[in-house]
């Protein structure tokens, strides 16, 4: 959350407007509000109410964690609520969560948290991080960093450039939108990371089918190349912080053999121990 002691409402009003590259003109219009108000709201000249607060933040796209800390600037009290996934008022959006995850099998699922922090997996996961070292297997469990460090999955990404340069992009599209600091450092802290040698195992790559449409995960496993085509799954106009923070990322197969692999894997071993 923004540092709202050292912030006034304007200047954060000001600081989102910039960072979503809109002008005065087209925040106001999109408010239907003068520009002259807008101003005076940015500057200080007049204090926002809290429902203006509120509609500014909603034209704007802020995030729920951070229109709380609008609010507070303002001098009114948050709204938005943020509850621990175990929280009972939380019991049936956990149920919903477990039963997408269990309902992807054989094919694997992962809820992820705004900081990337692994949630909840589905058991078709566990195979994908064979050779992981177990320090980044210890809770909290951040998926980024399993993916692209040396010691986590990235040796076995037969694609890993690309994935990893794919990765980032979508963490900096992240960072831009909700000027998370915590982000930020995780960006830093991958960047950094040292560039791998290519692929030491002797399986030769699959030329994988239909992987023109988006960038694939490719990973080497025992019997082979898997191929993955990604999606995210987001709760629908969510008014708790940590539903809105939520996502769920489900891997497709993307070619015939990872389709046939991971059905055959899962008709040997339904619970993938």
């Amino acid at each position: 959350m923004a540092n709202v002691q050292s912030h006034s409402v304007g200047n954060l009003l000001r600081e989102w407007r910039t960072r979503r590259r809109m002008s005065q003109l087209d925040l106001a219009v999109e408010a239907e509000i003068s520009t002259r108000h807008l101003s005076f709201l940015e500057t200080g000249r007049s204090s926002p109410s809290r429902e203006m607060v509120l509609h500014l933040a909603e034209q704007l796209e802020i995030p729920l964690r951070e229109r709380n800390a609008l609010l507070i600037s303002a001098g009114y009290a948050p709204v938005f609520k943020e509850r621990p996934l175990g929280d009972p008022a939380l019991r049936a959006a956990r149920k919903t969560i477990d039963l997408v995850l269990a309902g992807h099998e054989p094919y694997p699922a992962l809820a992820i948290d705004r900081h990337w922090t692994l949630v909840a997996s589905n058991k078709a996961v566990p195979p994908l991080l064979a050779g992981v070292d177990r320090l980044l297997l210890e809770p909290p469990v951040n998926v980024l960093r399993l993916s692209l460090h040396p010691k986590g999955i990235a040796p076995r990404i037969v694609n890993l450039p690309e994935w990893r340069a794919h990765l980032l992009a979508r963490l900096r599209r992240q960072i831009e939108v909700s000027a998370d600091p915590i982000l930020e450092k995780l960006f830093s802290e991958l960047s950094d990371y040292p560039a791998l040698q290519k692929s030491v195992s002797s399986k030769p790559v699959i030329n994988h089918d239909d992987t023109d449409v988006a960038v694939p995960l490719q990973v080497m496993i025992e019997e082979g190349v898997l191929s993955f085509i990604s999606t995210t799954t987001v709760f629908g106009t969510p008014v708790e912080i940590t539903l809105s923070e939520l996502a769920i990322e489900s891997f497709f197969p993307a070619d015939s053999f990872t389709l046939e692999t991971l059905n055959a894997l899962y008709r040997k071993a339904p619970s993938f121990a």
